[in-house]
């Protein structure tokens, strides 16, 4: 009896333990991502480049070294890993809502997949009709047509297997899209070879400013639309059926779950390349210390997400400084063996 009773107690203890620790894990990597790098800055070189837009005296050429780093190039990366973990981790979350299945991620819809396809064929056919704007371009259009395709094959919520025929119509399209990647690979050149392998093992080197800009507000509509839709994605994990009947509709919460997840994936990954794993791992992660309910999933995924890719984006330029490691290869050596431990687990139980 005494035991039945301060279980749950102590369950919200070492939850609210956990959240600390993250939080405060959360302001060290933001710390961390602006001081290290190939050239580290002590706290107070740090404050002194955060503090010089308001300074009334001169600079040195030292501190104006040390500004221009840490304005135009660490804090954008920073702000970047953020919206890229961020909006992952919340598709993830919302994806596997949507389909009741742990292994959902946003690369079951076809975004990531088609956005390296379309990335790839503006490199190897060497299209440059916007400038430098081109290869995000043709990454996000084609991101964006691959879960159109999709979803037109699948027609989620016109039949009571409408889910299962969408994972499968997006492993089906995944499969095309990759053998194309494979395909054009093979045709490019040695540079287009190099430039085509970095993007598609993922980078923050191109982060700037614009950038930042562009995906900031994509990610704060789509995650605060995603919050907003908490109580229906409850609902669904009752199914479909009970869903409709306590006033969901299934189908057009559908519609907007898939259109937001391929419109915040598609934005990720045009400007930074392909980074998995994030979708998948956080979502299982932030359930353990806030529970199922989406209300409290979706923040909690979406601040795992971003502590994740911040501390990706820290080993990738610290590593093997002053090289820098794709940021897709860390997440993957973290992911691979996170999924392997969490099938090892679902099959013990």
């Amino acid at each position: 009896m005494t035991i039945t009773v301060c279980k749950p107690a102590a369950n919200a203890h070492w939850r609210w333990i956990s959240l600390f620790v993250v939080l405060a894990g959360f302001g060290v990597a933001l710390l961390a991502s602006i001081t290290t790098g190939a050239v580290s800055l002590s706290l107070q070189e740090t404050w002194q480049a955060l503090m010089s837009p308001l300074s009334h005296r001169p600079l040195s050429a030292t501190e104006q070294f040390h500004a221009q780093i840490v304005w135009d190039l660490r804090l954008p990366r920073l702000f970047t890993a953020m919206i890229v973990g961020a909006s992952l981790a919340t598709c993830g979350a919302a994806m596997q809502g949507l389909f009741g299945n742990p292994l959902a991620d946003p690369g079951i819809v076809g975004v990531s997949s088609g956005a390296s396809l379309g990335a790839i064929i503006v490199v190897v056919l060497q299209l440059s009709m916007f400038g430098s704007w081109t290869l995000p371009l043709g990454a996000f259009l084609a991101g964006i047509a691959t879960t159109g395709v999709i979803y037109a094959i699948a027609r989620p919520g016109k039949t009571s297997h409408a889910d299962a025929s969408l994972l499968l119509i997006g492993i089906a399209i995944n499969a095309i899209c990759g053998s194309a990647t494979g395909f054009l690979t093979y045709l490019a050149s040695a540079e287009q070879l190099q430039n085509i392998t970095f993007w598609s093992m993922g980078s923050l080197a191109s982060a700037k400013w614009l950038t930042v800009g562009i995906t900031l507000l994509p990610a704060i509509a789509g995650i605060a639309l995603l919050i907003a839709w908490s109580t229906p994605l409850d609902l669904l994990a009752l199914g479909n059926r009970q869903a409709r009947h306590l006033g969901v509709d299934v189908r057009a919460l559908q519609r907007r779950l898939i259109f937001i997840t391929a419109l915040l994936v598609a934005a990720a990954v045009s400007f930074n390349g392909t980074i998995g794993f994030v979708g998948l791992v956080v979502p299982h992660l932030a359930r353990l210390l806030v529970g199922p309910g989406h209300r409290k999933l979706i923040p909690s995924a979406a601040l795992g997400g971003a502590l994740l890719v911040i501390l990706a984006d820290i080993a990738a330029r610290t590593l093997d400084a002053p090289s820098e490691l794709p940021i897709g290869m860390i997440i993957g050596s973290l992911g691979g063996p996170f999924f392997l431990w969490m099938m090892w687990r679902k099959r013990q139980r």
